[in-house]
């Protein structure tokens, strides 16, 4: 297990998330960019510019990859990507006769971007500390890069809710190792932002789907750990 923080690595990469998410959220950078789904995804392009810079700059080997510990990346694009793709627009044409492949496609490459630095980089840096202390800055951080300080009740239940996520995602991140994973799971809150009864029932296959193929995979895993 890692036992000492690279604290000018955090640091490096605190700076560049959050100094590219101004440059991408409160100035006209994006105007240029006519694509809106490009400009959607480049709001978080911060973290994942940032943690590349860390690995690189500090020579940090990634613990997290796409197929994280699967055998092949093919398993966890189809349970985590593909899966989601095809009940939410197979929903939308059958209810609406539209489909929007590409936002849904741009709200999991979003998801990713935001991953591969929170939990591909920022937890697993963190990794030697208590768990609660882990999850307290690994959210707080994630809160504060939103540039959103407004004191308001919202407020204070979207840091909640990152705090319930960075415990949620962060077990995920153990489990599998796996970038697609976790992005998948960050994503569902962009996914279905304003409920319906059939958003609803997409959501609950999905969660019912991932948390058994999770239980499954830990399972498996503490019965190698056993036989080794």
């Amino acid at each position: 297990m890692k036992t000492r923080i690279n604290y000018f690595a955090i640091l490096t990469f605190y700076i560049i998330a959050i100094a590219l998410r101004y440059l991408t959220d409160k100035t006209d950078l994006l105007s240029g960019i006519s694509n809106s789904f490009l400009q959607a995804i480049l709001h978080g392009i911060g973290p994942t510019v940032g943690a590349v810079v860390a690995f690189t700059v500090f020579k940090i080997k990634p613990v997290m990859s796409l197929k994280g510990n699967y055998k092949k990346t093919l398993a966890p694009l189809l349970l985590y990507w593909v899966l989601p793709v095809a009940l939410i627009c197979g929903a939308e044409f059958f209810i609406k006769g539209t489909v929007s492949f590409a936002a849904v496609t741009a709200i999991l490459i979003y998801g990713l971007f935001e991953e591969i630095g929170w939990r591909g980089f920022l937890q697993q840096e963190l990794k030697s500390l208590p768990l609660l202390l882990n999850i307290i800055i690994v959210a707080t951080l994630w809160f504060l890069w939103h540039l959103n300080f407004d004191l308001t009740s919202s407020n204070l239940l979207f840091y909640g809710i990152l705090i319930l996520g960075t415990w949620g995602i962060g077990k995920v991140a153990d489990t599998t190792q796996s970038l697609l994973a976790v992005s998948a799971f960050h994503s569902l809150n962009n996914f279905f932002s304003e409920m319906s009864s059939v958003k609803i029932a997409i959501l609950v296959a999905l969660l019912t789907t991932w948390i058994i193929a999770l239980v499954i995979r830990k399972k498996l895993a503490g019965k190698k750990q056993q036989l080794a």
